[in-house]
Order: structure tokens, then C-alpha cells, then sequence
């Protein structure tokens, strides 16, 4: 019974790590004048929902190696992930209601602290978060290095490609982020890595 909820859990953990990024692609190709719109908006929020389970599924790869930045990596993620979904909120009710970008920038003024940790705060904490969880597993060699390269890559670039709006940047970005997660939602799919060994949980692949 707990092979197979093993081999289960490590099924949905593959998954969870295929749709993340390629919902967040897909989300980019229907920006609405340099704006989410209501399209993207949705499918960005679809696609941060799985970016939970996938970022803590990676976290989960650390727990016996670097245990206390697992937990709290884990916190990190769903805090910054519920920012990213307010992104997409954002863009599809602007859309909807026909406020401008300065409008509502505007009106977040005026709301700082509510503003910041809702939105500014968590946003950029995203792709921070991603960095330094690449940057742990390719130190503890987890994961392949050229997984944790590429996706290093980026995230540097993902921050950029948002500020400036620029879409081919944006799936730039998005496509660098995809590769090594779809290679390890692939790998992670045919193999248990939720069981209890303590040895390199790199894929066997």
C-alpha cells in the first residue's frame, strides 16, 4: 500500500511541476496590451495554484539535507505564489472595469502596507524564492546542475521581462523556467522520491 501511495504522490508531484510552468508560458502569449488581461490573468492564476505544490515538492527534495530552509521555503513559496495570484486578480478585474494601469497604481498608493504585502512584496519574493531553491539544490546536488542552471537563468530574467512588459523577453524567460521543470516533472513521475531513504534524490534518469 505505501509503494503505491508513494508511486501516487510522486505521479502528482510530476505534474504538478509539468503544468506550473507551462501554464505560466502559455498565461504570456495572451498579454492584452502589455496587461495580463482577463485570459491571461486567469491562466496566470491557475497556473501559480499549481506552482504550490510543484515549489513544495522541490522544497521537499531539501528536508534531510538543508531542513530549515525547507520549512521555511515552503512558507515562502505559498506567500509569494498568493501575491502572483493577485496579479492575475488584478489584471482581469482592471480589464473587466476598464481601469487604466495608473489608475490603479494609483489607488494602491494610497494603500501601502495593504499594497506591499499583497502585491509588491510578494511578487518579486517569487522569483527570489526560485534563485536561491535552484541555487540549494545544485549545491547539495539534488537535481541535475544543468537543471538548476537554466532554471537560475531564469528567474534572473523573469523579474525583467515583467517590469518592462516586454513579451518575447517574458517567453524568454518562461521558456527557460519550463525546461528543467518539465525534465523534472518528467523524471519525477517515473520514480518515487517520497520514499524514506536520506540518499541523492536526483531522478534516476
Amino acid at each position: 500500500m505505501k509503494t503505491a501511495t508513494h508511486s501516487l504522490d510522486s505521479k502528482f508531484a510530476g505534474l504538478t511541476l509539468l503544468l506550473a510552468p507551462v501554464l505560466l508560458l502559455i498565461s504570456t502569449f495572451f498579454w492584452e496590451g502589455k496587461e495580463y488581461g482577463v485570459t491571461g490573468g486567469t491562466i496566470l492564476v491557475i497556473a501559480l495554484v499549481f506552482w504550490i505544490p510543484a515549489l513544495c515538492v522541490l522544497y521537499y527534495l531539501l528536508r534531510d539535507k538543508m531542513p530549515y530552509l525547507s520549512r521555511i521555503g515552503i512558507v515562502v513559496s505559498i506567500y509569494s505564489c498568493v501575491g502572483g495570484i493577485n496579479f492575475g486578480f488584478v489584471g482581469v478585474y482592471s480589464f473587466i472595469f476598464s481601469i487604466s494601469h495608473q489608475t490603479y497604481l494609483e489607488g494602491f498608493s494610497h494603500y501601502p502596507v495593504a499594497s506591499n504585502l499583497l502585491l509588491f512584496w510578494p511578487g518579486p519574493l517569487f522569483v527570489i524564492n526560485l534563485f536561491f531553491l535552484a541555487i540549494s539544490l545544485i549545491r547539495t546536488r539534488t537535481i541535475p546542475i544543468w537543471t538548476g542552471i537554466v532554471l537560475c537563468v531564469g528567474t534572473l530574467t523573469f523579474p525583467v521581462s515583467r517590469i518592462l512588459r516586454i513579451e518575447l523577453l517574458a517567453h524568454f524567460s518562461d521558456i527557460l523556467m519550463a525546461i528543467p521543470l518539465l525534465y523534472l516533472g518528467w523524471a519525477f513521475s517515473k520514480t518515487s522520491i517520497f520514499n524514506p531513504p536520506k540518499s541523492n534524490l536526483s531522478p534516476s534518469v
